[in-house]
């Protein structure tokens, strides 16, 4: 039986999408899966638009952290509502067992 590992996807009135999918998918995947309109995700996780910006609640953060220097920190830093130690493209977050429940809150300028 496969395992599954779970997303909160919190949206800003504080109600949470729970998706639940087999570990290896990125939560850019995830919420695809739920059909979420707040991470369009473009370019389809290229890491070329920026789209699927979301922010990693802070007891998360540590085990999702950017690397300095990277791409994707130069992409965030011109995204709205960037925040340092919180954003991230959600592409680049990959699920596995250790990241079981993780917790991001959507962001609604990216609404169409």
């Amino acid at each position: 039986m496969t395992k599954h590992v779970s997303v909160n996807f919190v949206h800003s009135d504080g109600h949470k999408t729970v998706v639940k999918m087999a570990p290896g998918f990125s939560v850019m995947e995830f919420a695809r899966e739920a059909d979420l309109p707040h991470i369009p995700a473009t370019c389809g996780g290229s890491m070329a638009c920026g789209t699927c910006h979301v922010h990693v609640n802070s007891v998360w953060y540590d085990k999702v952290k950017l690397e300095k220097d990277s791409l994707e920190e130069e992409i965030l830093e011109y995204e709205k509502g960037y925040k340092p130690n919180c954003s991230r493209l959600s592409c680049q977050i990959q699920m596995n067992e250790e990241l079981d429940g993780l917790t991001v809150n959507l962001r609604d300028d990216e609404l169409l």
